[in-house]
């Protein structure tokens, strides 16, 4: 692993130690957050059909992680599609970023932002 890439330790045992890359964190939020009906794409990012051919980096557009003594802060940019209830699509995009990050790292979740950069008007997903 690059040793420039910023990185948290979640795991410290006699076979070694397990870190995560906070880009990892990011992608899970990314993927977690393009799978909640109603989100167009994440903000400055492109839609799931362009990942497998672009490359999973992508999903990290969009978002911001921070974590501090293994508690995540989550703030995503998503764009919405029209028709769609933000309350809703929020609300179920703050739950899934959340379960998706501690089911994965084991990290505990404090917050999670969700800011709608755009609406768009095109076919809804």
């Amino acid at each position: 692993m690059a040793e420039d890439r910023k990185s948290f330790k979640i795991k410290d045992g006699n076979l070694g130690e397990v870190k995560i890359a906070d880009e990892v964190v990011a992608i899970i939020a990314g993927l977690a957050t393009t799978e909640v009906k109603g989100v167009s794409s994440m903000a400055g990012n492109i839609t799931n059909e362009l990942v497998s051919k672009l490359g999973m980096k992508n999903l990290a557009k969009g978002v911001r992680v921070d974590v501090l003594d293994g508690v995540v802060n989550v703030d995503v940019a998503i764009n919405i599609g029209y028709g769609y209830s933000i309350p809703e699509v929020s609300g179920k995009v703050q739950e899934r970023v959340k379960s998706a990050i501690e089911n994965m790292t084991a990290m505990e979740v404090s917050v999670v932002n969700v800011r709608i950069a755009s609406v768009d008007m095109g076919k809804d997903k």
